[in-house]
């Protein structure tokens, strides 16, 4: 009987998931190779065979989150072309990064326990700014499109604006991860929008 093949790129898809569900229930301190393999339901070697070391797994799984994320907030990015009331896409689609249901939250719980040890572990540095980044060029991207369309106030700096709009969704982000009972969906929804009806 021949060996089994194994996908190499949906293995190490796997491994990243057993990291997230690692970190989302323990903490990144949490996330070893041994306890990653046990939560993939694998040996040891086998995490070793497809990655180099523990900060190459762990860097692999926050890339993986960054792409996730990156995929489901830009598929709704065409909407903000919708003229009929720019600002309502523009709500929906910074809506996306927000942890206003189950997959949000985790990514939400992910994202601030990686940005956290970025702190401290300097590999993971430059994917906690992408993600800092990230998020400050889409509030740049959404408000620009709100301006062209006239519903903002006319000479608000864009620039400075982006960077109070991603401010502001940064704290509804940990609210909603650490006080999920006072920071509710509808309350971040309800923030978010007078936020940016605010600026009309």
């Amino acid at each position: 009987m021949s060996p089994r093949v194994v996908d190499p790129v949906a293995r190490r898809q796997e491994v990243a998931e057993a990291v997230f569900r690692v970190v989302v229930r323990d903490g990144v301190e949490q996330a070893s190779l041994r306890n990653v393999a046990v939560e993939a339901g694998l040996a040891i070697g086998s995490i070793r065979h497809y990655f180099d070391s523990h900060d190459d797994m762990i860097i692999f799984a926050v890339e993986a989150l960054i792409h996730s994320i990156d995929q489901r907030v830009f598929a709704h990015v065409q909407a903000l072309t919708d003229r009929s009331d720019p600002r309502r896409p523009a709500e929906r689609v910074l809506s996306e990064t927000l942890p206003l249901d189950d997959r949000r939250r985790d990514e939400a719980v992910l994202w601030l326990a990686f940005v956290t040890a970025a702190r401290t572990r300097p590999s993971l540095l430059p994917h906690a700014e992408r993600l800092y980044d990230g998020l400050r060029k889409l509030c740049h991207r959404a408000l620009t499109v709100m301006s062209e369309a006239g519903t903002v106030a006319t000479g608000l700096d864009l620039v400075l604006e982006s960077e109070r709009l991603a401010s502001l969704l940064d704290g509804l982000t940990v609210g909603g991860v650490l006080h999920p009972d006072r920071m509710t969906p509808d309350l971040m929804v309800s923030v978010l929008r007078r936020h940016l009806d605010s600026l009309r």
